[in-house]
């Protein structure tokens, strides 16, 4: 029989006091230096004290909130469900759905997202009939749909444009007769036709008609939003727009029934169509930038096929549990996260990661939720969280999307007084105008020139298209946005933190050189394969990938040591094949791999050019594997974790000329970690840093300014939750973790200057988008209330003023 022993860590005798630094036990006796205060577990540790000094330690009740997330409100039981919203325009509209929702029986909560025109229900599916709730939000004009419903929302943007053009066609004919014969005589000038008094009337009365059919008509859905924003408590742009337009029109009919001819019916028609054209294009735009999580909520998997004893019974996705067998035919998306038990087949992963082009999947492989199988069927095993990766991506990007940022957040309580501010404004300046001794008439206009001008609309806009559109295209290059941080945050970034292993190496060890007999390589193979240590598994995928034989061993003649393996291989001729001219078979001996010690302790001995050579294996932070037999090292395997190609470019990239300090952290010892201290762009290494302690030296770090943490997701987790910003490298089933703020998908490293550029770019368009709507606002509201400023003038300057914050959130971020 074999024998298994576990390669020890370190000393098993410990302390009971931990470690200052990460909480760990320390050695008897602890890891001290005269200079520094305090025990710690490792030298790693009480370097970053050195370093870093003292510093408030994370509560690690809080960093486990942060990685678990809480919604304590809505019981395990409840059931979520994603529904289109047609009709939302602001974000007073957002306010109003939710909440409407939420006061229906069984709703637990309900968010609405005016960026994605959407509402996320979560509900006790046993007393809550959706289509009540459907019914409830359509009695106030919001119509939902289910968000596959590509018809429906292709009927929504008929309808929007039916509105648009049924109301530009009569706008047009207001404005005709306008220049024909309104126009000219407001100036002094015969009108282009001369018209009786019949004549006269009928022409006011044609252009009443018409502007009753723009206002009610075309601009019904910002009338509606009037009356919502008040419902709500929450005064908005569709409340100063009605008024405007109203007053004006209400003016204007008062006016032809005492026989006037000075009408301001054109001042309602301009802000009608200008605001309906500006939510015309904005929409069509939001939608271009949220569509990604229509998308994927669309795209998500309600039901599976699962394998029992009797057979194949179709089943709710929340109903799997891990082990279940799953059958997934051609066409059809895997339901959950797991590994192919049975068949090959191209899955395409497109909506989940990006890769456009299949990938061929076999038995053992793993496939993530959401996927499509595109030509053969698979029988898949449902992984340990029996979840789907999918579905994570459309709770993400709902949590990013919905989410208000700081400088948002300031915005939004700016737009709750901005409208009773401006009422009031237009107030003063008809009492003012009137009090400087002119007309009733002229003051009115005044007034309502004030509130045409306003426009709140820009500035909820200003973060949640700009936000919309920088997710999208984070999604476009391989980058999941999990935190609307990572806009405001990333580009004050002062420290950036690279974790070593996994993420500016390729995590894997292997074999990158061998000194020696190559051949001999075969003879450590056969006895590497019975232990599970990394360095023996890097040894038998070696000879794998050079096309060795490697025998077959009999178990009772291996024994599995602390520092390696020894055992008796009898090799037949041309197991190994021959190497410098001879043969490299054993012909029965004893053979031992594994450290220099254990071979020099079993009186193998270590020729001179060898053992230099496992010296500078060491010396460059590999590690080095001993095979011999016969009393003489045959070989040296030089076994490391090797820097990915690109590590450089980024960190010099990251660095930004010297604008930010990089510090990267590694349980490694100091070797391994000297080729990183050698960059002329890394600040620190810290080496000999266990998992534990990365956090306390995240915390510890801060000290310098904003942290950014760039780890692999894994056992870094504790660190990325303590950064200001995390930036997980991960494979699909990593992007579920919840530390990060983002998540690159796949496990390059090119993507993360791309995070920081691509935050720089969003960042710079929201406080561009902000800075036009103050100044915008500081400019025309005064001009306004001085009396500088015509009534239709006013109009289009408002309209143009939304549109331009939405067209700048629109462009490209390339």
């Amino acid at each position: 029989m074999a024998t298994t022993k576990t390669r020890p860590r370190g000393d098993d005798a410990r302390d009971t006091d931990g470690c200052d630094l990460c909480g760990l036990p320390t050695p008897s006796p602890p890891v001290t230096d005269d200079e520094v205060t305090g025990e710690f577990c490792c030298r790693g540790c009480l370097e970053i004290t050195r370093t870093l000094g003292d510093a408030a330690t994370a509560d690690p009740e809080e960093v486990e909130r942060e990685l678990a997330g809480s919604d304590a409100s809505v019981p395990d039981d409840a059931e979520r469900t994603y529904m289109a919203v047609d009709g939302m325009h602001c974000a007073t509209c957002e306010a109003f759905v939710s909440g409407t929702a939420r006061n229906c029986e069984g709703v637990y909560a309900a968010d609405a997202s005016y960026a994605s025109d959407m509402v996320r229900v979560s509900y006790d599916p046993e007393t809550t009939d959706l289509t009540d709730l459907s019914s409830t939000l359509a009695r106030y004009g919001y119509g939902t749909r289910d968000p596959e419903e590509r018809e429906a929302a292709e009927r929504a943007d008929n309808q929007v444009a039916r509105f648009v053009i049924g109301g530009g066609v009569f706008g047009m004919m207001v404005m005709l007769w306008y220049v024909l014969f309104l126009y000219p005589t407001y100036v002094g000038f015969s009108p282009v036709v001369e018209l009786g008094v019949f004549d006269g009337i009928y022409i006011l009365g044609n252009i009443w008609v018409m502007t009753s059919i723009v206002l009610f008509y075309t601009g019904f859905p910002i009338l509606r939003g009037a009356v919502v924003s008040l419902h709500a408590g929450q005064p908005n742009m569709d409340l100063l727009v009605s008024l405007a337009a109203t007053s004006a029109y209400v003016y204007s009919t008062a006016a032809v029934l005492v026989g006037r001819t000075h009408v301001y019916f054109d001042v309602s028609v301009a802000i009608i169509l200008v605001v309906t054209l500006g939510n015309y294009y904005e929409d069509r735009i939001k939608r271009k930038a949220a569509g990604m999580l229509s998308d994927l909520a669309a795209s998500r998997v309600s039901e599976a096929r699962r394998r029992t004893a009797d057979g194949v019974e179709t089943v709710s996705v929340d109903d799997l549990a891990p082990g279940d067998v799953v059958e997934v035919r051609p066409g059809e998306r895997v339901p959950v996260d797991g590994t192919i038990a049975e068949g090959t087949a191209a899955v395409d992963e497109a909506l989940v990661t990006g890769e456009s082009v299949p990938r061929t999947k076999r038995p053992g492989d793993e496939v993530l939720g959401g996927t499509v199988v595109t030509d053969r069927p698979l029988v898949v095993e449902v992984g340990d969280d029996a979840t789907s990766t999918l579905d994570r991506l459309v709770e993400l990007l709902w949590d990013i999307q919905s989410a208000r940022s700081g400088v948002q957040r300031l915005a939004d309580k700016l737009a709750t007084i901005f409208v009773p501010t401006v009422l009031v404004l237009a107030v003063v300046a008809f009492g003012w105008t009137l009090f400087r001794g002119a007309s009733a008439t002229a003051a009115l206009l005044v007034g309502l020139t004030v509130l045409i001008v306003s426009c709140p609309c820009a500035l909820g806009l200003s973060t949640p298209l700009a936000v919309a559109s920088g997710i999208k295209t984070a999604a476009s290059r391989g980058i999941v946005v999990a935190s609307e941080a990572v806009f405001e945050a990333v580009p004050d970034v002062d420290v950036v933190v690279f974790d070593k292993t996994g993420t500016l190496t390729d995590g894997d060890m292997s074999v990158v050189r061998v000194e020696g007999d190559e051949s001999a390589l075969a003879a450590a193979a056969a006895l590497e394969h019975f232990s599970a240590h990394p360095l023996a598994t890097a040894v038998v995928e070696a000879a794998k990938e050079r096309g060795l034989n490697v025998p077959d061993l009999p178990a009772e003649s291996v024994t599995v040591h602390d520092r390696g393996v020894s055992g008796v291989v009898e090799a037949t001729e041309g197991d190994f094949g021959v190497a410098d001219g001879r043969d490299s078979a054993t012909n029965g001996e004893r053979v031992v791999v594994g450290h220099p010690s254990l071979l020099r302790d079993e009186g193998i001995t270590v020729g001179k050019h060898l053992d230099t050579a496992i010296e500078a294996a060491r010396e460059a932070g590999a590690v080095p594997v001993v095979v011999g037999w016969d009393d003489s090292v045959r070989a040296v395997f030089v076994v490391g974790d090797e820097p990915r190609d690109e590590w450089d470019d980024v960190v010099a990239a990251v660095a930004d000329n010297g604008r930010r300090d990089v510090v990267v952290l590694t349980g490694d010892s100091e070797r391994a970690a000297r080729r990183f201290r050698d960059h002329p762009d890394v600040t620190d290494v810290f080496a000999g840093v266990p998992p534990e302690a990365k956090a306390e030296t995240v915390e510890r770090l801060r000290s310098r300014g904003t942290v950014a943490m760039v780890g692999d997701g894994s056992n870094d987790a504790p660190a990325l939750a303590a950064a200001d910003i995390g930036i997980a490298l991960g494979t699909g089933t990593d992007i579920a973790e919840d530390a990060a703020d983002a998540v690159l998908v796949g496990r390059d490293i090119d993507a993360v200057p791309e995070v920081f550029s691509l935050s720089a770019g969003v960042n710079r368009r929201i406080r561009g988008n902000l800075t036009w709507a103050f100044g915008y606002n500081a400019v025309a509201i005064p001009l306004a209330a001085l009396g500088l400023l015509n009534p239709l003038f006013a109009a289009v300057a408002m309209g143009t003023s939304s549109l331009l914050v939405v067209a700048n959130s629109s462009r490209s971020l390339d």
